[in-house]
């Protein structure tokens, strides 16, 4: 809030020196959106103003006088003043020279005015202006009017398609506000070709609808209507039209239930260890079923697709990310997204729900994805929630892993040698750990264990 209250002072400083030099300084994008709509969501995190009707000489004299000046973009006019993450801009022309998103010509234009400023943004939405000094909105595209009625529309056909982003931030508009995409919009984005784009800018897109939005969901099936799925969600199309078994399964094909486990996830997100990752596998938790799924004896099964899952989620999670630790996670996610049922259903013992959890990335995370999973389909029986079973077990589990165990020094002193045989020590020891069997006694079943791998080994000459 202070970083908001700061930001807003700033930017009303900044206005008034403006002022007096004969110049209007305006709130601009998602800031002046999300006022409009009494939302919170953009007005703790960026503020943007852009400065007209000066010159950048006075611009840039201006922020002296207010502190130390960093040049963000300098042949961009683009500033910001040390210790402040008010974006202060001047208004701008930009033309396309190329595919990617650094392919623009961009001139600085303080004298350019509203209308031609707010023409080249995105969408009517983010195309307003309010006036820092007195508050008024200027709206050139009738903004506001698409705000009340829900709707994403472009603002300029020729300005539009420089910038394939576009088509994933008409997606992600969706998805936040409920919104629906105008016609022409769709028409548009049906038509430009995404594959130019860089990872970072889809995963940032991706990330604000896994994140944000109450209903994720839109923001595919948005880009399913608009034919745009292929370039960078391949594998997610690839769920389009693969049945499942009407017995547990009465929602539709795979794509369908996906969806669906998506928005429920979107409830449980917060309770992840990480949230992104956490949204990535409920995207990527059936990718498997497109190649498992095999009609067998007259019925619809989809065996071992935990596994077949694993290779298309890879793909899916290194086209956005080369980051390796929400690879892993997102893996054994998928990996393991069937065990807590399944386990709960068959009220299996402690020592096995503790081994899931212990293979869990993310035990938490994996309780409340198995959970979205039950809760995205249509079941002609009754649910049966095995949340209390699952989360005690977790508890059991979190008891069990802060008592005193055994470690690899207890084994030295002990008088084991570190050396080949060492880790699978260990590893014996710490599944006498998930077993509940105290410290002491775990050490003795240990060294018992070790003298009896050492004769073997010596019985077979390998000692």
């Amino acid at each position: 809030m202070k970083e908001y209250e700061d930001n807003l002072a700033l930017a009303r400083q900044i206005a008034l020196l403006t002022d007096q030099a004969g110049g209007k300084a305006y709130f601009v994008g998602g800031y002046v959106r999300d006022c409009l709509m009494g939302s919170t969501q953009t007005q703790g995190e960026d503020i943007d103003i852009e400065v007209h009707g000066i010159t950048i000489p006075q611009m840039e004299g201006i922020l002296d006088k207010l502190g130390e000046r960093i040049s963000i973009g300098e042949s961009f006019g683009v500033y910001a003043l040390k210790g402040h993450s008010l974006d202060i801009a001047m208004p701008r022309s930009e033309n396309a020279v190329g595919m990617g998103h650094r392919d623009f010509k961009i001139c600085v234009d303080p004298f350019i005015g509203t209308y031609k400023a707010a023409r080249r943004r995105d969408f009517t939405v983010n195309a307003m202006m309010k006036d820092v000094l007195t508050g008024e909105i200027i709206d050139h595209f009738g903004g506001n009017d698409d705000l009340k009625e829900g709707i994403i529309r472009h603002v300029n056909d020729e300005t539009f398609p420089q910038d394939a982003l576009r088509v994933l931030r008409a997606a992600q508009f969706a998805a936040r506000f409920g919104f629906k995409i105008a016609e022409e919009t769709l028409f548009l984005c049906r038509n430009m070709n995404l594959s130019a784009l860089s990872c970072q800018r889809v995963e940032g897109e991706l990330k604000k609808a896994l994140l944000k939005a109450d209903k994720p969901s839109i923001f595919f099936e948005a880009l399913r209507e608009m034919d745009r799925l292929g370039e960078w969600f391949g594998e997610l199309e690839a769920l389009i039209g693969i049945e499942q078994n009407p017995l547990h399964h009465a929602e539709g094909d795979v794509w369908v239930h996906t969806m669906m486990v998506l928005d429920e996830a979107a409830k449980y997100r917060d309770k992840a260890a990480d949230p992104f990752a956490f949204m990535l596998s409920a995207v990527a938790h059936d990718f498997g079923k497109a190649t498992a799924t095999n009609l067998k004896n007259g019925q619809i099964h989809s065996y071992n697709h935990e596994q077949q899952g694993l290779a298309p989620a890879e793909s899916f999670v290194k086209r956005l990310t080369n980051e390796g630790k929400i690879l892993e996670y997102v893996l054994n996610m998928v990996l393991y997204h069937m065990k807590p049922n399944s386990l709960a259903h068959d009220n299996s013992s402690i020592k096995s729900t503790n081994k899931m959890y212990d293979n869990s990335i993310d035990p938490m995370g994996l309780i409340y994805l198995s959970y979205a999973d039950s809760l995205g389909k249509i079941a002609p029986r009754p649910y049966i929630s095995y949340m209390d079973f699952l989360l005690e077990r977790l508890e059991i589990y979190n008891e069990y892993m802060a008592r005193p165990h055994v470690t690899g020094a207890d084994l030295i002193e002990a008088g084991l040698k570190a050396g080949s045989d060492f880790s699978d020590y260990l590893e014996y020891a710490h599944k006498l750990r998930l077993a509940g069997i105290e410290k002491n006694n775990a050490l003795k079943q240990t060294l018992t264990y070790a003298q009896q791998r050492r004769r073997d080994n010596a019985g077979s000459g390998q000692d």
